[in-house]
């Protein structure tokens, strides 16, 4: 069990990075390709990830790559892949993405992805669609991506 556990903290600590890279990653190639110029980022993921572009032509194009790009790359590996693993990670993306989202909303920071989509005209259904199925289609993924790693295998009882 110990085992068990101690691979279950590594794949949540791999999930972690992964999700901060591919979210981040996804406003930075969003902004270059929609002729921003990055003008400072942070990749770290032990601390808020960030991309400033300035000027930034398209922002709410720039943003909404953040969260697509953030969903969209962890379940193409895992669907090319096919290993538990990374469905673990893929499902933790997923649900993240959304989470992160909705959580911005309620909270209202305003350095936070979901209120500067809405000052830039996002369409709230859109983001509570997103915030909607990546949550529910994340929490049920990663639910099952958490019994495999942690659940026990079955055993026949015998019935004598």
């Amino acid at each position: 069990m110990v085992r068990r556990i101690l691979h279950f903290v590594i794949l949540l600590t791999v999930s972690w990075c992964v999700m901060t890279f591919t979210h981040e990653t996804g406003h930075i190639m969003g902004g270059c390709c929609c002729g921003g110029t990055l003008k400072n980022t942070d990749l770290l993921p032990w601390h808020l990830p960030y991309s400033l572009f300035d000027p930034d032509p398209w922002p709410l194009a720039t943003l909404w790559c953040g969260p697509i790009l953030g969903v969209f790359a962890p379940v193409t590996i895992a669907l090319c892949v096919q290993r538990n693993w990374l469905w673990f990670i893929a499902h933790f993306c997923v649900l993240a993405n959304g989470t992160y989202l909705a959580l911005g909303w309620v909270s209202g920071g305003r350095y936070l992805d979901t209120p500067k989509m809405l000052e830039h005209g996002a369409c709230p259904v859109l983001i509570a669609l997103y915030c909607v199925l990546t949550i529910s289609f994340g929490y049920i993924g990663f639910r099952r991506s958490c019994i495999r790693i942690l659940g026990r295998p079955f055993r026949k009882l015998r019935t004598t």
